[in-house]
């Protein structure tokens, strides 16, 4: 990731970005500019003091990054600074993730990181969901909260490095502290999730689903959209159940109401002026009226759909919601409806029970679908998930890295196929990175940031990080396009 242009304060963050669980492992460091102010004393007219330091490590998917902007956002707002290093802070916040034992194990090292490099370290995310395993550990820790615990991370930020607050210097941007660059934004609509899918545990961590109200969202949207942003990317655990557990209750958003429903919001969202990306989309039967809303303009054609799997045994193993077995029925009459429509996912490979027979289910599916966009994980198990228990063989670690290797190979194939359509064509696209030597580097509407591909620009004239403009497309390789801005 490019160094963004973001709110004033300095600070690290360490993170690994992940589209959808299990989170991919690929660390990143942002910094922003520092403030010069320090807060004053307490007692009138006694001497200045440095704002406290926070030093502030995140990890995981993008709803931990959204958690982690809120914390910061408070952190700002109270005057803190946010430092560079874990030495010389006054305290560091380490958000965890807790998906995979993977991802614990590194969530453990950042902890311990923390503690060899500064002494006092808050534990928030996925993992404070299960504090026994950090406590034994590293019993030392400063405190431990769970996901979204917002208001108890700040409490042991207060015990640890006392706020110097200065309204009249501390401010904060109306939009918050983002850790994404200025021109895209991830927006979550809610917490938790419904499902029991056997190979996850995030309903454990994170709990239910809460669904924000729809005036809530579309605040903060209109906020960012004000605010510069661009591209809005919607994330949640389960976006299509958005307002389930609300009974799509209304709230008022300026001179009208609308429903938490998953459409109702996708248009109002698609009326701000700024590219609307849906993420976590799984496929309930109500998600075929988003595509309309696609073919209309109003949000991006672009649908991120976590199948997982193509096996009807595999699924049902995997507890999978959604009427899965007419998924390619379903994908025809979507690209029907919209042809530009691109289809992004996610699968497993190597789940317990898994046989040749249903990995080449799979292989198959995957040709007849030409999914535009395609991510694969190697079955990794999960403490505490009911896949354990289910009683199935378990795909050997050998099996697996062969199985990826051919499910990988098989989707670059159709990636490549799919691109080279796409020469000679003008698309839109949105800079991500003006670059050097009139070359810029960006995304269609077929591609999310850091998860997809990327168009490489030549133009003339000077481009922007945000802006978006037209590119006749020259070449095409397996992953990226390359053109000429018009």
């Amino acid at each position: 990731m490019r160094e963004p242009g973001l709110a004033p304060g300095s600070f690290s963050l360490r993170r690994r970005a992940a589209p959808l669980p299990p989170p991919a492992a690929a660390w990143q460091a942002i910094a922003m500019k520092p403030h010069d102010h320090v807060a004053p004393h307490a007692a009138e007219g006694g001497p200045a003091r440095p704002a406290p330091r926070i030093s502030f490590v995140s990890l995981g998917c993008p709803k931990a990054l959204v958690d982690s902007e809120r914390i910061l956002t408070s952190l700002r707002a109270e005057g803190y600074e946010l430092t560079k290093s874990h030495a010389g802070a006054d305290a560091v916040i380490v958000n965890t993730c807790g998906f995979l034992d993977s991802a614990k194990r590194e969530s453990l090292e950042a902890i311990g990181a923390g503690l060899r490099e500064n002494g006092k370290v808050i534990v928030t995310g996925c993992m404070g969901a299960q504090p026994d395993e950090v406590r034994a550990a590293y019993p030392n820790v400063l405190a431990i909260t769970g996901p979204q615990a917002y208001e108890s991370v700040m409490a042991a930020v207060h015990e640890a490095a006392p706020p110097a607050h200065d309204p009249f210097l501390d401010l904060v941007p109306p939009q918050g502290v983002k850790l994404t660059p200025r021109h895209y934004a991830y927006l979550k609509i809610s917490e938790g999730c419904n499902n029991t899918c056997s190979f996850c545990i995030i309903p454990d961590l994170r709990g239910k689903l809460v669904s924000r109200s729809a005036a809530d969202v579309l605040r903060e949207a209109e906020k960012l959209v004000k605010a510069g942003v661009k591209e809005l990317l919607v994330i949640s655990q389960d976006t299509s159940a958005y307002g389930v557990d609300v009974k799509y209750a209304q709230s008022q958003w300026g001179d009208r109401t609308v429903r938490a429903r998953f459409l109702d919001l996708a248009r109002e969202l698609g009326s701000l002026g700024a590219w609307v990306r849906l993420h976590y989309v799984y496929p309930y039967p109500h998600v075929d009226e988003a595509i309309e809303l696609m073919a209309e303009g109003l949000v991006l054609p672009y649908l991120d759909v976590p199948f997982q799997h193509a096996s009807p045994k595999v699924l049902k193993a995997m507890k999978r919601p959604g009427n899965q077995e007419k998924t390619l029925e379903r994908v025809r009459r979507w690209r029907e409806i919209c042809p530009d429509l691109a289809i992004r996912s996610t699968f497993i490979v190597g789940f317990p029970g898994e046989t040749e027979e249903d990995f080449e289910f799979l292989l198959d599916w995957l040709k007849e679908a030409r999914l535009d966009r395609v991510g694969a994980f190697k079955y990794e198990a999960v403490a505490g998930a009911a896949a354990n228990d289910l009683g199935l063989a378990v795909v050997p670690e050998e099996e697996k890295e062969r199985r990826y290797k051919r499910f990988m190979e098989t989707q670059q194939a159709i990636s490549a196929r799919i691109l080279k359509n796409k020469v000679g064509k003008r698309l839109q696209a949105i800079v991500d990175d003006p670059g050097a030597g009139g070359v810029a580097r960006g995304r269609t509407k077929s591609d999310a940031p850091e998860i997809d591909g990327s168009i490489y620009i030549a133009s003339r004239r000077p481009l922007r990080a945000g802006d978006v403009v037209s590119v006749k497309v020259e070449r095409a390789d397996a992953y990226d396009l390359h053109g000429v801005a018009t």
